[in-house]
């Protein structure tokens, strides 16, 4: 292999540990954004260390007039359930603009576990699909309603 060849491996190794190294700082930033981290653990010995657990903001818990501020569900009974198994894998919109019965919510949750991996709800399913039949269960769609108290105006040839 000739110096040049090598310098041209050398130098492509290089940009990829650069771009691996870009790519590990903007997680971990986007870890450390996301999570409080104690600024004290860099004081803890590395036995302690081991132990030291991010936790979520507190405010990603926020009730707002009724609403979770992350996720826009509804406060009532159930909701920290949702919000642990469900939007662990989706968005909350999602589950917003799907409103169904308990059966269908039952035959969707079989869904995601048969097709999506998702795990096994155990007596949290229950919980779940009170919480989404009650807060939100289907609506009549239908035809629209008919256009009212709007000022008609004619085009002009």
């Amino acid at each position: 292999m000739s110096e040049k060849e090598k310098l041209t491996s050398l130098v492509k190794i290089i940009y990829q540990l650069t771009v691996l190294a870009l790519v590990l700082v903007i997680a971990f930033g986007s870890f450390l954004i996301y999570y409080k981290v104690d600024p004290s653990l860099s004081a803890l010995r590395p036995e302690q260390q081991q132990v030291a657990v991010a936790t979520p903001n507190v405010d990603d818990n926020k009730i707002e007039n009724g609403i979770h501020i992350r996720t826009g569900l509804v406060e009532a009974e159930g909701l920290m359930t949702v919000v642990n198994n469900c939007t662990n894998c989706h968005s909350s919109k999602l589950i917003i603009q799907n409103r169904m019965n308990a059966e269908r919510w039952n035959a969707t949750i079989k869904w995601m576990q048969e097709t999506q991996n998702l795990w096994d709800l155990g007596e949290n399913q229950e919980v779940i699909v009170n919480y989404l039949v009650t807060n939100y269960p289907p609506k009549k769609k239908g035809r629209r309603e008919n256009l009212s108290n709007i000022e008609w105006y004619e085009l002009e040839d």
